[in-house]
């Protein structure tokens, strides 16, 4: 019964807070750029107006055009309740677990492709290539930054691999994360959320053709993922497991909200970058991350 109550409760937590920081993103643009903005629970109205909302589908498409969103949305929730939440732990934790997140993460990516490929648009498909190409250069830099952890902790579980010491090591992991997250979650200097010009679309082409529920799948997963890289990039550099519950649930949220803060501080302030320069900044963030994780073998040499 505690086992249940607990996997509800965090299964909660995830889905109602991660719509919040999209709104929290958009208030900091509006303030830098000195407008009022939209309301900070926008997506939360945009989520009921798209479940309410009819399927317009493409006649080309195949039921995979329904069930890609829905598998990637479950995809993601996976992913969420895996991540361990500081002293807390996570909700299902087990050896190995950081594999599955991976993985799961991999899914998500691979059925909104699918999905995007159904309509037969070319600007879905467009969309779908660049997403997929700057992809291999994320998870690149992904599984760096896990192989760094894990050698770190000397674990492959993800509860003991989040709890990191500080150092040289986390300063170039935060850095190399906190690229990965922008790049896996759309945000400038990668991509534009807001843009309407279907030749510089990444993301937001692959869902020109999704309405109603599906969109909302997606809108929210995509919330659900910043959420997720947020919190494993604050763990992955703080060393929540040294403090008491409570002052890591403060220093948790604490981050969450400096990384949020930090991502609309960078939208505003920088413009999309072009093509051709969004893989040198990939293979930036992958470098660093390696060289987090030469930092740490050369540690556990010693």
């Amino acid at each position: 019964m505690i086992l249940i109550f607990n996997l509800t409760f965090r299964l909660a937590l995830w889905l109602l807070l991660a719509p919040l920081l999209p709104g929290v993103i958009n208030k900091v643009k509006a303030w830098v750029a000195g407008r009022r903005g939209a309301p900070m629970f926008q997506l939360y109205y945009d989520l009921a107006k798209q479940w309410r909302k009819g399927v317009v589908m493409s006649t080309l498409a195949s039921p995979g055009f329904i069930a890609g969103p829905a598998v990637a949305w479950a995809a993601v929730t996976g992913a969420a309740m895996l991540m361990p939440l500081g002293p807390a732990g996570g909700a299902l934790s087990f050896r190995g677990d950081v594999l599955l997140l991976v993985y799961l993460l991999a899914l998500a990516r691979f059925c909104t492709a699918w999905a995007a490929m159904e309509t037969g648009s070319a600007f879905e498909g467009m969309g779908a290539a660049r997403e997929v190409s700057y992809a291999v250069l994320a998870e690149a830099a992904i599984i760096a930054a896990v192989l760094s952890l894990s050698v770190q902790t000397g674990s492959v579980s993800l509860i003991t691999m989040l709890s990191p010491s500080a150092g040289a090591g986390a300063v170039l992991l935060a850095a190399g994360l906190f690229a990965v997250l922008l790049s896996e979650n759309c945000r400038v200097p990668f991509d534009d959320p807001n843009t309407h010009l279907e030749l510089t679309m990444i993301h937001e082409a692959m869902i020109l053709d999704h309405s109603g529920p599906p969109l909302a799948a997606i809108l929210h997963g995509a919330s659900v993922k910043l959420l997720l890289f947020a919190v494993l990039l604050v763990q992955a550099v703080l060393p929540m497991r040294e403090l008491s519950p409570l002052a890591a649930a403060g220093a948790l949220a604490a981050g969450v909200l400096t990384v949020t803060l930090s991502v609309g501080l960078v939208e505003s302030l920088m413009a999309r970058l072009a093509f051709r320069r969004v893989t040198l900044l990939l293979t930036t963030a992958f470098l660093l991350c390696l060289f987090a994780l030469l930092v740490a073998w050369k540690g556990g040499a010693k």
